[in-house]
């Protein structure tokens, strides 16, 4: 039988260059390897088992996850060391026990007192034991407490009968807006001390706080020490994107995934190609559009992973995409005929994956080595 190729693939379709992920996973490993530091992988971005297993320092884990959709999912493949990162509300806590009841060690985040009454109160009641991370504000981008704010002592203290403070946590969502190299290895130095004082703090006053956890992939690609800290937490570094090279995080050659689509239509007057690649396909994520470089929807590759200088996909419909010459000049309308597959670059790894079921895994060829399936859902 002969094998499978990219060319015999139904578009749009969802490609992995295997050889390119594992040169991005090596990377941060041994970066985080000589920082003397460990290792917790989030699968958000890749919710797939197979790619996993090449990202987990062993096959129980640890990993963080963003759903328990995903706990469910990584803990029936075997693994049982998982971080909910995501904060933590009352009716999710009989899930969380019920998969801590069948041995999963999975660890919820909460940021407010309220919270961490409420875990207390359930596991008081259920007569179960769910430990916490309360989750720092390293930067004011998202959630969590200041690290010399009162609330952190107080949300420690409400952790009761059974619900227990395993630590912190902390994620610098503002590296993404960084500017330079030296910008995100200042944030990933804010991050370090943020979750550090906080962690002190806490043992300070009588709390245990044995985990002290970081995590984005800008701040782990340039963080010059993480002295204090226990665990770095990254995902989209599995697969990099557009977003990730226009910090100067990867470059596009690093980035592996793509989406396979084919050429349906030329508008020859607006210099516009037309193909079966819409958002659906690559999101509507326009995450470039406040770079240096606004790259639309995703730069254009050809078949093999070759890119194809100054196009670009600049709009999207539901199920077409727009190619045209970033700079406006005419395209080689005999180059792509209609039926001519080309590869989208993504903006962002995370949301492009989330429109699809599988990986079509490829290394550096248009042979298909593998199906890989990935899930979505909550």
């Amino acid at each position: 039988m002969s094998p499978v190729r990219l060319d015999d693939l139904s578009t749009p379709a969802l490609v992995l260059d295997q050889g390119r992920m594992d040169r991005n996973i090596a990377r941060l490993r041994g970066r985080l390897d000589a920082l003397g530091v460990g290792f917790r992988p989030h699968v958000k971005t890749c919710k797939s088992l197979d790619v996993a297993r090449r990202l987990m320092p062993t096959p129980r884990g640890p990993i963080t996850v963003s759903t328990l959709k995903e706990a469910e999912q990584f803990f029936a493949g075997g693994v049982t060391d998982i971080l909910y990162a995501v904060g933590i509300e009352p009716g999710k806590l009989a899930h969380v026990a019920d998969l801590r009841a069948r041995g999963c060690d999975l660890t919820v985040i909460l940021d407010g007192v309220e919270a961490a009454r409420d875990l207390s109160a359930f596991c008081a009641e259920r007569r179960r034991g769910i430990p916490a991370l309360v989750e720092i504000d390293s930067d004011g981008h998202r959630g969590g407490v200041k690290p010399e704010g009162p609330a952190l002592l107080d949300v420690a203290a409400a952790l009761t009968t059974g619900a227990s403070c395993r630590g912190v946590m902390t994620h610098a969502g503002a590296s993404y807006d960084c500017r330079s190299v030296d910008a995100i290895a200042a944030m990933a130095e804010q991050e370090r001390a943020a979750v550090a004082r906080a962690a002190g703090r806490l043992r300070a006053a009588g709390h245990q706080a044995p985990i002290v956890s970081v995590g984005s992939t800008p701040t782990a690609t340039f963080a010059r020490r993480l002295a204090g800290v226990t665990e770095v937490r990254a995902g989209v570094f599995v697969f990099q994107d557009l977003v990730m090279a226009g910090l100067g995080v990867c470059s596009a050659d690093d980035i592996a995934l793509s989406v396979l689509v084919s050429v349906i239509g030329q508008q020859r007057e607006k210099g516009w190609l037309v193909t079966d690649g819409g958002w659906m396909a690559v999101s509507r994520d326009r995450g470039t559009a406040g770079q240096a470089v606004d790259q639309g929807y995703g730069t254009v590759l050809d078949a093999d992973g070759r890119s194809l200088d100054g196009l670009v996909m600049h709009g999207a419909n539901q199920e077409h995409g727009l190619v045209s010459r970033r700079d406006g000049g005419p395209i080689d309308w005999e180059r792509f005929r209609v039926g001519t597959r080309l590869r989208i670059l993504p903006n962002h790894a995370c949301a492009t994956a989330a429109q699809h079921a599988e990986y079509h895994v490829v290394d550096g060829s248009r042979e298909v080595l593998a199906h890989w399936a990935r899930f979505g859902g909550w």
